[in-house]
C-alpha cells in the first residue's frame, strides 16, 4: 500500500521562530537576571519559569501541534472555542482568579497561574476559519448572509463581552484583526467586511472611552496628556532606553534603564532590547518578523484547503499584529496595550500557545499542494 507522500515543513519558518527565541534568551540571561534577584533574591527565578512554563510547555504543545490531524482539529473547533469560553468564565470565580495590573485575568491552578485569553487567540482562530471554511462551501450561506454573520457574530459577541469585563482591550484587539482577516479572506462580500469593520471600530470606541484610563493613554499619545508620573512616565523611560541604545547598543553592560522602566520583563521589553542592541539588533529583530509574516503568507498560498488557508491567515495576522501593537507602542506610534512581544516578553501562558500555534502552521506547510 502506497503512503501519501507529505512534502518537508517550512525550515526556513522554524529557523526564524528559532532566532526570535534565542532573542528571548538573551534578553532572558539579562533583564530576568536582574529584576528576579531584586524581587525575590533568585537571580534564576524568571529565566526557569520561563523556560519550563513558556518554551519546554510550548515545545510540547507545538509538536502535538504539529502532528494532530487538521480534519480532526476542525471537526472538535467548536467544542475547543467553548472550553475556553467556560475558562474565560473561571477568571470571574472567587479562590480562582489571580488579579495582576488591577484586572483578573488569570486562573491559579495553585503551582501555576494560566491565562485563557492567551488561548483564546488560538482556539478562536481554529473555530473562525473551520466555520468561513465550511460557509465558503455552503451554497445556501452564500445566498443568505445570516447564515455567515449569524454565528460568526455570536461568538464574538461572548468575546467581547468576557474580555470587556477583563479591561483586555489588547487581546480584543488582536483577535478583531485576525477575525477580520479570516472574514475578509474567505470571499464574503465586500459590504459584509465593511460592516464588521465599523463595527469593530465602535467596539473599540466604547472599550475605550468606558475607561479613563485608557483614555488617558490615547491623550498621551496624541500629546493632548503628559501624565508624567504613570504613563507619560512609562513612555518616556522607554524612549530614553531605547535611544540610550545608538546604532550598535550597549551590549550586556551593567547600567540601563530598568529600574525606572515599568512592566520591563513583560510589554517593554523592546525599550531594553533597544538599548542592548541598539538600532541594527533592533531593525533585524522588526526583519525577523516580517520574515514571519512572509513565510506565512507563502504557507497560506500553498494550502491544500481552504480551512488550513484561513488557519494560517488568521494565526499569522495574530502573531504579526501582536508584534507590530507591542513595538509601536514602545515608539510612540501606537498607545501603550500591555500586549507581549511574540515569543520575548516574560509570560508562559502567551509563549506555550504561540509556539502551539508555529506547530499548526509547521503541520499546513507539511501538506501543502
Amino acid at each position: 500500500m502506497n503512503k501519501k507522500k507529505f512534502k518537508q515543513p517550512d525550515y526556513y519558518l522554524m529557523v526564524i521562530v528559532f532566532l526570535l527565541i534565542v532573542v528571548g534568551f538573551l534578553v532572558s540571561s539579562r533583564v530576568f537576571a536582574e529584576i528576579s534577584e531584586q524581587r525575590f533574591g533568585n537571580p534564576t527565578h524568571y529565566f526557569f519559569h520561563q523556560l519550563l512554563y513558556g518554551f519546554l510547555l510550548g515545545l510540547v504543545l507545538g509538536v502535538a501541534a504539529y502532528k494532530v490531524s487538521l480534519s480532526s482539529l476542525k471537526k472538535w473547533s467548536l467544542f475547543l472555542i467553548l472550553f475556553n469560553l467556560i475558562l474565560m468564565v473561571l477568571v470571574f470565580v472567587p479562590g480562582l482568579k489571580v488579579f495582576s495590573g488591577g484586572a483578573a485575568r488569570w486562573i491559579n491552578f495553585g503551582w501555576f497561574t494560566f491565562q485563557p485569553s492567551e488561548f483564546l487567540k488560538l482556539s478562536f482562530i481554529v473555530y473562525l476559519a473551520a466555520l468561513m471554511s465550511s460557509r465558503s462551501s455552503d451554497k445556501r450561506a452564500k445566498k443568505d448572509w445570516k447564515l455567515n454573520l449569524a454565528p460568526f457574530l455570536t461568538v464574538l459577541g461572548f468575546v467581547v463581552a468576557l474580555l470587556y469585563f477583563q479591561s483586555d482591550l489588547s487581546t480584543l484587539v488582536v483577535i478583531s484583526i485576525s477575525a477580520l482577516a479570516i472574514y475578509f479572506l474567505s470571499g464574503t462580500p465586500l459590504w459584509q467586511n465593511v460592516l464588521l469593520f465599523l463595527t469593530a471600530f465602535l467596539v473599540f470606541f466604547i472599550f475605550v472611552f468606558s475607561s479613563s484610563y485608557r483614555m488617558k493613554r490615547i491623550f498621551v499619545l496624541l500629546g493632548i496628556s503628559r501624565d508624567p508620573l504613570g504613563i507619560g512616565y512609562q513612555v518616556k523611560q522607554t524612549l530614553i532606553s531605547i535611544g540610550s541604545g545608538g546604532i550598535l547598543g550597549q551590549g550586556l553592560r551593567e547600567f540601563s534603564q530598568m529600574s525606572f522602566i515599568p512592566h520591563l520583563i513583560s510589554d517593554s521589553v523592546f525599550a531594553e532590547i533597544g538599548r542592548m542592541l541598539g538600532f541594527l539588533g533592533s531593525a533585524l529583530l522588526v526583519a525577523l518578523y516580517c520574515l514571519f509574516l512572509w513565510r506565512g503568507v507563502n504557507i497560506a498560498k500553498n494550502s491544500k484547503d481552504n480551512f488550513s488557508k484561513l488557519l494560517v491567515i488568521g494565526i499569522i495576522s495574530w502573531i504579526y499584529s501582536q508584534a507590530i501593537i507591542n513595538i509601536g507602542a514602545m515608539l510612540k506610534i501606537l498607545p501603550l496595550t500591555g500586549i507581549p512581544l511574540p515569543f520575548i516578553s516574560y509570560g508562559g501562558s502567551h509563549i506555550a500557545i504561540e509556539l502551539a500555534a508555529v506547530g499548526l502552521l509547521l503541520n499546513v506547510s507539511s501538506k501543502a499542494k
